[in-house]
């Protein structure tokens, strides 16, 4: 059996056609639409020839009727997916319909019958949106078939007065006329620009950028197509410009880069030269295919494949409009570290109200722990202080101390931020920082965190003399008033504290209180934890090192221990003494890369600032023992910094550190003497010392608990617990979570500078936010069509920034229909994750609609 298609036996019969036609159709103009791929006569059309078909134009020529040209003759008409997106198919349908009436057309002849079906099925909405007597006046006395009802479920539709399509969704913005339109607001014929970049060789070497060019401006709608050597340039831009303006273009295709580098800069180029910004569209033809691939032809027509994906994409681009959101110009700083007191003073001092919440009793951060600061050898208190009490005496900052953020809702320039204030136990506006209280408690003998566990502090506590606020709290597990009251105790087991305040500031019955503030911005900039020697760890799939001794050896610490020794207001008064003995230290061992890039230990990543704190570290030893030694075991030494090369330098040729290359095996305690077993890796030999103390270089991590925040502002974080920036070389202080910022180590292993750097970086960014009372978003975000919607709030539950809320239908008389979806603009950011779990395909990303995405696969098809 041989199967043939309607149209080419049609076609063979031509001349008969000619000579047996009773009423020639002489004077209507018809429209020929083929549709998909499954009918259209493969010797005409098929993959190895792309030439449009022409076929049904020949018979209707025989029949006396003339064959308008117009741009959607090759569409599919959506009947593949009729049942499951139903939506789709009524905007195919009707855009079909639109454009063969813009075209002229006072019919429409299809050769699939799915194609006829669903455009007989929907040419009703049609004709009662346009003029009924349009069509009729373009064509004498032939009457227009659109408003004909071929179909039976048409035709009960029209007498029962409904319509038998579904009105379109409410948030779809209509789409206006293209430039050029007529005069009954249709669509003309596509108009694309096709703009080919040779990026210099990034692109050039190995992808053929005029055959590129020259291929795709062949395609249907194309209408102008060149190459040129550095499109983003600025003769480059105004190419485009002037191209957009001579030819009339309605879309734009720039084959380049990755979107992420200059889709924004095209589109203003685009929008400058009067041309809706979203109508320009980019195809990646560096990252995809120049970068990636080696045979020159083969890259070129991948790039060619790439270029007519999104040349089809933009033909069903329609004009959106930015999203306009109020601004909140407050922000809110979390962590008061260096990074976060520099964001809190530069958003503050450009006019904006800032909330800096911290969660330590006082600002200053591991900062303020410190001795020196290198490369300079500043005292670091010297350095903060100052910043502290400026923060505190801001008219425009608002500090919370002893606080922490518990819930966030709300989007960029409107969140609203649910704030934890613990209880200190001390009235803060009472309280005038004397110091009575803490000199009458009785428990004395509590480690000092700020001293690294080196040194002791009372229950009732100021962390530090600089603290600010400089108003103490009361450790309710340690001190014996709290701990007789959980014991059950009906009589006060203590209360000196209270009893020597002579301002009555002393607050037993203080309980945590919880304030709400509105914010337009917030900054992340929560600061590190030093990663744990021992072999107990917090991190799940990080490991401790036993062989080190650390926490069964007293003399073996940390490297912030080594900074409380050496620090003037630290437990020893800045003398460099054994926590064991207390003796001067006559040879110490400096062991860097502990945890840092050890995979066996799970943190495969460099620490940033390890050697050169271990540098500084025999610097300040030999400045305070004068006839000590000091060994260095390192793996390599990285000092990438303005003037960091020349401290380490100083560190070996002025103060006589030695430096050794290897690892440490082992190390044990044999009396008074700590044995370091370790490997020279320059020399190839063993190294055994003798040394009096071992100070560890231990590596940089995540603060503990930033995962919880991270998930509270729907911000991702990496396998290590770090924020993710947003790009790492575009937008380096901006997160995944619009208007939500990053600055410091909280981001990566981060310096003093590096960690400023950022911090104003933040500050520069929300106050450019701040700048307008009205924030401009792109429109790509998710839109729900309520209609379909069947209130199943699957895309609620997977939205991971909670852009999904509710939304109630009523009828006239305001009765509860139904309750559907509805996306917030202000809060979805595009990912598409609701569309792809919708069961009723009523969720739709605009800029990446049904439509676009299968003329996409379309274009690869052909």
């Amino acid at each position: 059996m041989t199967a043939r298609n309607v149209v080419e036996v049609l076609r063979e019969q031509l001349g008969a056609l000619r000579e047996k036609t009773v009423r020639p159709l002489a004077g209507l103009k018809i429209a020929c639409y083929y549709g998909c791929l499954l009918v259209r006569p493969s010797e005409v059309c098929t993959f190895d020839d792309p030439e449009a078909p022409v076929s049904m134009e020949e018979v209707v020529a025989a029949t006396g009727a003339t064959a308008v040209a117009w741009n959607r003759r090759l569409d599919c008409c959506g009947g593949g997916f009729s049942l499951s997106r139903t939506g789709s198919v009524v905007r195919l349908s009707r855009e079909i319909l639109d454009d063969a009436r813009s075209a002229g057309a006072d019919a429409i002849v299809v050769a699939c019958p799915m194609c006829h079906s669903n455009l007989d099925f929907r040419q009703g909405a049609s004709s009662s949106s346009s003029s009924p007597s349009s069509s009729a006046s373009r064509s004498g006395s032939t009457p227009a078939p659109w408003g004909w009802r071929g179909t039976s479920s048409a035709r009960r539709a029209s007498s029962s007065g409904r319509s038998p399509s579904r009105s379109p969704p409410r948030s779809r913005p209509a789409k206006p006329a293209a430039p050029g339109a007529g005069a009954e607001g249709g669509r003309l014929m596509s108009r694309i620009g096709v703009f080919v970049c040779h990026c210099g060789e990034n692109i050039g070497r190995t992808v053929d950028g005029a055959r590129v060019a020259e291929e795709l401006g062949k395609l249907p709608g194309v209408a102008h197509s060149v190459d040129y050597k550095y499109m983003c340039s600025d003769p480059g831009q105004a190419l485009i410009r002037q191209a957009i303006a001579e030819k009339r273009l309605t879309g734009v295709v720039v084959a380049a880069c990755s979107p992420h580098m200059h889709e924004k800069t095209f589109r203003r180029a685009a929008a400058g030269a009067g041309l809706n910004p979203f109508l320009c569209e980019m195809a990646n033809i560096r990252e995809h295919c120049s970068w990636i691939h080696e045979d020159r032809e083969a890259a070129t027509d991948k790039a060619i494949d790439l270029g007519r994906l999104i040349v089809e994409k933009v033909k069903r681009n329609v004009p959106l409009e930015t999203i306009r959101i109020p601004v909140e110009r407050r922000a809110l700083v979390i962590g008061g570290g260096i990074a976060g007191i520099q964001a809190a003073l530069d958003i503050a001092d450009g006019g904006a109200e800032v909330i800096l919440v911290e969660k330590e009793p006082s600002i200053g951060g591991h900062m303020s722990q410190l001795s020196e600061t290198f490369p300079t050898l500043d005292c670091s208190q010297c350095i903060l202080t100052p910043r502290m009490v400026e923060v505190y005496q801001h008219p425009r900052i608002k500090l919370m101390a002893y606080s922490e953020v518990d819930a966030v809702e709300g989007y960029i320039g409107n969140f609203r931020v649910r704030i934890r204030q613990k209880a200190r136990s001390v009235d803060e506006t009472k309280c005038n920082g004397c110091g009575a209280c803490q000199k009458a408690c009785v428990v004395k003998n509590v480690p000092s965190e700020f001293d690294a566990g080196l040194g002791k502090r009372t229950a009732m506590y100021v962390p530090f003399p600089q603290a600010v606020p400089n108003i103490p709290v009361i450790d309710r597990e340690r001190c014996a008033y709290f701990k007789g009251k959980a014991r059950g105790m009906k009589k006060d087991a203590c209360g000196k504290c209270k009893e020597a305040c002579s301002r009555g500031a002393v607050d037993f019955a203080q309980e945590d209180r919880f304030v709400t503030e509105k914010v337009g911005a917030i900054v992340v900039a929560t600061g590190f934890d030093l990663y744990s020697v021992g072999k107990d760890q917090s991190s799940p799939g990080v490991k401790g090192y036993g062989e080190y001794g650390y926490g069964t050896i007293p003399d073996v610490i940390d490297g912030l221990q080594f900074e409380r020794l050496a620090s003037a207001s630290g437990p020893t008064a800045g003398k460099i003494l054994r926590p064991s003995d207390g003796k001067e230290p006559k040879r110490i061992v400096f062991l860097q890369c502990v945890g840092s890039r050890d995979p066996a230990k799970g943190i495969d990543y460099c620490s940033k600032v390890c050697c050169m704190y271990v540098a500084k570290h025999t610097m300040l030893y030999r400045h305070k023992v004068h006839d000590g030694e000091a060994t260095v075991f390192y793996m390599d030494v990285r000092a990438a910094g303005k003037g960091y090369e020349e401290f380490t330098r100083r560190a070996v040729e002025e103060d006589g550190a030695v430096y050794v290359r290897g690892r440490v095996s082992r190390i044990w305690r044999e009396g008074e003497v700590i044995k370091v077993l370790g490997f020279d890796t320059l020399n190839g030999t063993p190294v055994a010392i003798d040394a009096d103390m071992v100070v560890l270089a231990t590596a940089i991590q995540p603060r503990k608990g930033i995962e919880t925040l991270a998930q509270t502002l729907s911000v991702s974080y990496d396998r290590y617990g770090f924020i993710n920036e947003a790009h790492p070389k575009l937008r380096p202080v901006e997160t995944n979570t619009a208007g939500v910022f990053v600055a410091g180590a909280c981001q990566a292993p981060r310096d003093i500078p590096d960690s400023v750097a950022m911090a104003s970086a933040t500050a520069a960014k929300i106050l450019g936010l701040f700048s307008n009372e009205m924030l401009e978003r792109e429109p790509t975000v998710a839109r729900v069509d309520a209609a379909l919607c069947a209130g199943c709030f699957h895309c609620e539950r997977v939205c991971p920034y909670g852009a999904v809320e509710h939304k109630e239908i009523r009828d006239r008389k305001g009765n509860l229909v139904k309750v559907v979806a509805d996306v917030n603009p202000g809060v979805c950011q595009g990912c598409g994750t609701c569309q792809a779990t919708c069961p009723s395909k009523s969720v739709e990303l605009m800029g990446f609609t049904d439509e676009q995405i299968y003329a996409e696969v379309n274009a690869l098809a052909l």
